[in-house]
């Protein structure tokens, strides 16, 4: 088996001996980490990469500390959040929410299961429409929404990045949903 068919968390055990092979590390999160990054609202290329770069920084210098029974996934997104959420306050600015790349996203987060639960939704929604009602989402619902349906994260690993308990998560989830249903509903958003 060789290094790039390792778990994540055999890879973690393989660096704390040889440092070099954090790179395998590096190499499967960047592009999904900077993805999430500008999720939440980050679209500078530079300061992405910057944000990349401390992430990958402090994964590093903590990696001792990581328990590798845990998800690594979790642990790294759960950094990347608190990178990120830094970031703005150390600029001072605002989240920018370029949560939707096209209608096939819509698609997708609107025939999801946990979707259809609300049953509050009947409408189309065109991508640039639904990034401007999930901006304008309180952060502790915006953050839940990208989460879930954009980052495809389980309840608990939700509850790692957040370091919120699991039950919270699906209060704030359902919130969000009805939230985001609402909103959308009282826009009267079509294609």
């Amino acid at each position: 088996m060789s290094s790039q068919d390792k778990t994540d968390e055999e890879l973690v055990e393989m660096v704390r001996i040889q440092r070099d092979f954090f790179g395998i590390l590096i190499g499967r999160y960047e592009s999904r980490l900077a993805k999430y990054i500008r999720r939440l609202g980050v679209h500078d290329g530079e300061d992405v990469a910057d944000i990349l770069q401390e992430i990958f920084i402090k994964a590093y210098r903590n990696l001792n500390d990581f328990d590798t029974s845990l998800s690594f996934s979790s642990w790294i997104y759960r950094i990347t959040h608190n990178e990120t959420i830094s970031w703005y306050r150390k600029h001072n600015v605002r989240p920018e929410g370029n949560l939707v790349s096209n209608s096939e996203d819509i698609l997708l987060l609107l025939e999801s299961d946990e979707w259809k639960e609300e049953d509050r939704f009947d409408a189309h929604v065109s991508a640039e429409e639904l990034r401007e009602v999930v901006k304008s989402l309180d952060r502790k619902y915006r953050d839940i929404i990208i989460l879930r349906f954009f980052e495809q994260k389980e309840y608990e690993e939700i509850s790692d990045i957040l370091k919120i308990p699991i039950g919270t998560v699906g209060t704030l989830l359902h919130r969000a949903k009805k939230k985001l249903a609402t909103m959308i509903d009282d826009k009267k958003i079509h294609v």
